[in-house]
């Protein structure tokens, strides 16, 4: 394999995905090559990417240049993964992996620069407006949040074909209760947390969460549940379950509308994440898109906006190949 190959890292606070990426293909991402580990297997990302590389076969091939996307805020060099302990220094990482070039981005700034690669079966519709993938847009302002073991944000911003991917930490942003049982859930989570973010709600931990607050509300202990069985027991019918989903789903298309109005994405929001496949049944037939189009005086623009569930299975690796490619032919993401 040549040494234009580019190796990609997608961290998150439970995995770490990685692959190669071909800067000369039409989509960079080389989906034969993925693989994922556990973070909690490795020290370091440095020593995760060598395992990767072993394993591989690609530890000899002259790989020299990295796009890792980390689960956490990038400040200069460096990086902590919000819900892991590893902190990542960039130029460490580099020196520890003998390479030429290493870039560090959050991981929802990678996952916005995705957006352009997606084709039509990549993304479904929640709800009646759509969306049509463009080969080189020009102007465009999307929106993109995703639930996994914790709620990313950003956002892309395309200005005369050219592509600025949004860092943001929008999932620590504060919870607004948007009905009576929400303010319940609220009063529960806040005497266990304290201030409560979207996040304490809108990830895989926060659907727990929400299930046992309303467990509390009835004056019961659930006992300990893990997401998976939460969204198992509530496709096998049990109404607590379901009643945590329903109101997951609400609270996730309140939040949804408030970044597209925070953000002016008035082309889309993308919902990403690894709980979104999971939970995608209940979000087409819950209150999902009721709250994220009820916005007083601007529900008849929020109407007009699409909200696109993503089905790649690998969308954060798919835009650090797309920032690969962008670095690679000199015009890198601002």
């Amino acid at each position: 394999m040549s040494a234009t190959r580019i190796l990609l890292a997608d961290i998150g606070g439970t995995n770490a995905r990685f692959a190669l990426a071909d800067p000369d293909a039409d989509s960079p991402l080389l989906v034969d090559s993925v693989q994922r580990f556990a973070v909690a297997d490795f020290p370091s990302l440095a020593d995760t990417a060598r395992h990767y590389l072993v394993e591989t076969g690609q530890a000899e091939a002259g790989i020299r240049h990295g796009v890792f996307a980390v689960a956490g805020r990038v400040d200069g060099d460096e990086a902590r993964i919000t819900n892991h302990p590893w902190v990542i220094c960039r130029r460490r990482t580099q020196a520890q992996l003998g390479f030429e070039r290493v870039s560090l981005v959050n991981d929802f700034a990678a996952q916005a620069m995705a957006i352009p690669l997606f084709q039509p079966g990549d993304v479904v519709p929640i709800g009646g407006a759509t969306w049509t993938p463009e080969r080189e847009p020009q102007h465009r302002t999307y929106a993109i949040l995703g639930p996994g073991t914790g709620l990313g944000v950003g956002a892309l911003v395309i200005r005369d074909g050219r592509q600025f991917p949004l860092e943001t930490e929008g999932g620590h942003a504060s919870f607004a209760p948007g009905t009576p049982e929400e303010l319940e859930v609220l009063a529960q989570l806040s005497a266990q947390f304290g201030r409560v973010s979207n996040e304490r709600l809108i990830c895989g931990p926060g659907l727990v969460n929400i299930h046992r607050a309303l467990s509390e509300i009835a004056g019961e202990d659930p006992g300990p549940l893990q997401p998976a069985d939460v969204t198992a027991r509530a496709q096998a019918g049990d109404p607590r379950c379901m009643r945590a989903v329903d109101v997951f789903c609400a609270v996730f298309g309140a939040v949804s509308g408030d970044l597209v109005l925070t953000l002016g994405a008035w082309d889309g929001v993308f919902l990403t994440g690894g709980l979104v496949p999971k939970v995608l049944d209940a979000l087409q037939h819950s209150g999902f898109r009721q709250r994220f189009e009820h916005k007083g005086r601007f529900s008849p623009a929020m109407a007009r906006v699409p909200s696109m569930a993503v089905l790649h299975p690998h969308a954060g690796l798919l835009g650090a190949a797309a920032i690969a490619r962008s670095e690679t032919r000199g015009v890198a993401p601002q």
